[in-house]
Order: structure tokens, then sequence, then C-alpha cells
């Protein structure tokens, strides 16, 4: 059976902040790859650089925020070469959007959600019945047509989720982000967004990153794991690789640090100390100052072994890529 062809390439991205007091290395060096079909699940600590690499793939970062270097190549074409006019017109939406943090501040508390949904069809010069599609767009994410005549204020947070999920694929994009597309809904709710997700990215074929904290939430729709420190990715590979056959020992203590219901032993696990400044990172592993198996050679800068479904940036595996 022949792979899937490739619709995300990230090669060394770099993104900063660029403030008074210096860049902020908010991505740094980042790769990845993610297939036509595929999910992606990037986990880590807060203030790493997750929702930071969403919006440089997205191309949306604020000021001070600006990508430094690398490529981003969606459908064969790399989109940080394009101007802003170019990529508004024919990229963003129509094929990368992005759901993001808290649905209550991406819908206009004074517009209906029809009126919301139209705009953006109206902009991007969409020519069928803007009726019909804002309907369709509604039912594909278990939303009943009348919720079109409604106000955000007039929805409860779920209903305010799917709404901003069916923005986000209102022009059917290739590739969606969805930037911690649960926080502030109930376990209930969670699960609802997740099966959405799960079905429409197998009924649409979207490739979906899914931006999160919570490593078992994105158990349960992603193929792939990337755990992000610090602004890089200190490891990559399949669902089942990360949690059975964690390498890296930022993965290995996350996991770690998650609560084991039927285990006797009641005791939390925690990882001792704080990440690094992005402001001032300094050289070698970021995570060194707080790994149990630090040794000399990881204050240099450690670069990415091979492991079974992608790599591992710790100097621990410098034989195996050999």
């Amino acid at each position: 059976m022949s792979q899937a062809p490739v619709k995300l390439s990230v090669v060394g991205l770099k993104a900063y902040y660029l403030t008074e007091r210096g860049p902020v290395q908010a991505v740094d060096s980042v790769n990845l790859s993610l297939l036509e079909g595929e999910s992606l699940g990037v986990v880590g600590e807060s203030a790493c650089g997750k929702s930071s690499l969403g919006a440089a793939l997205l191309r949306s970062m604020q000021r001070p925020g600006k990508i430094m270097s690398g490529s981003v190549i969606l459908a064969g074409q790399d989109i940080t070469l394009l101007m802003d006019s170019d990529f508004d017109r024919n990229i963003r939406w129509k094929k990368i959007a992005m759901v993001f943090q808290g649905a209550m501040n991406a819908l206009d508390p004074v517009y209906s959600v029809e009126s919301q949904l139209a705009e953006i069809l109206q902009e991007h010069g969409y020519k069928g019945n803007f009726k019909d599609k804002i309907k369709e767009s509604l039912k594909q994410v278990d939303l009943d047509p009348s919720v079109a005549a409604r106000y955000p204020h007039e929805l409860s947070g779920g209903m305010k989720q799917r709404v901003v999920i069916a923005m986000a694929l209102l022009l059917e994009p290739d590739l969606l982000i969805a930037d911690e597309p649960t926080t502030a809904l109930d376990v209930l709710v969670q699960s609802e967004i997740i099966k959405l997700l799960q079905k429409l990215q197998k009924e649409k074929g979207v490739s979906v990153i899914l931006i999160s904290h919570d490593l078992g939430l994105v158990s349960q729709i992603a193929h792939k794991i990337g755990i992000m420190y610090a602004g890089q990715l200190v490891e990559v590979g399949s669902t089942d690789d990360i949690y059975r056959r964690p390498k890296h020992p930022y993965t290995q203590a996350l996991i770690a640090a998650v609560p084991n219901l039927k285990s006797k032993d009641k005791k939390i696990n925690f990882i001792a100390g704080s990440p690094p400044s992005l402001l001032a990172p300094g050289q070698g592993c970021r995570f060194y100052p707080r790994c149990p198996h630090a040794m000399e050679k990881c204050k240099q800068d450690p670069p990415e072994f091979k492991a079974e479904s992608g790599y591992v940036r710790c100097w621990l595996y410098e034989k195996d890529d050999k």
C-alpha cells in the first residue's frame, strides 16, 4: 500500500519575538512533516512555544513576532515566500485555517453567527449561495442550521467551539490547526469536540495539528506526537512510540507525571526546576539543568537523532543513530 503524499513539511523554522531586551526564541529550528489526512499532536508545558508554532505556520504572529528563517511547504509551495496579500487571498482559510484558543474571544459578540461566517465567504470571493454554505458548515459540526441566526451569548461553550470549528472549515482547507480547542470546556464537551475532529478528519481527509498541554487528550486523535520544550521539538514519534517507548528524558518525565489511577503508588511525580527563559536559553540541550541523565556533552546543542518513527534531540541516542 503506497504512503499518502506529504501535505506539510517544515524545515528549520525559526520564529522570534523581537523585543527591546532581545529576541524571544519562541520557535527555534523546528522540523516536522505531516502526511495528507494525518494528525499531529504538539504537547508541552505552558509558554514552551506551542501556540507560537501554530501562529507561525498560519503567518499570524502578532508584532513583534516574526518568522526569521526556515521554510513551510504546504502542498508543494513554500508559503513563507508569499507576499501577505497573496497569502491572505490564496492560502489563509482556503488551504490552512486555525481554531484559536477561547471560542468566546474568537467570535464577535455583536454579530450573529451567520453574519460572521458570511463575512469570510464574502472576503474570499465565494461564488455559491451563502446561506446554503453556512447551513452545510453548521451541519458538519453537528449544529442545527437555526444556530446561524443566533448571537454568541446565546450559545453554550461547546456550541461556540463548534461554530469556531465550522468557521475554520468553511472554505474546506487542507490543514486545520487546533490550538487548545477544549480549553474551559467540561469533560463531556471535551470528548464531543475530540470526536467531532476525528469525524471531520475521517470524512473530509483534513490534516490536523492539535496543540495541547494534555497528553491524554492528544492521544485520542493524533497519529503522531511532537514534544515541545523551550521553543524546540525535542522528540517526534508515533503516538504508540511516545507513550510506550519515550526516548527524551523530558518526554519520559511528562508521562511519569500523569497519575495512574490503577497503580497502588499514589505519589505524584513532577519535574523539578523550571524551563529556561526563551530570551536567553543558552547553548546546549535546553533540558540540561533539569535532566537526571545530564552529562558534559549536553552542554553542546544536540542534533536530531533518528528514532523508530521520528527523531529525538538527545545525546543519549548518539550511538543508536549510527
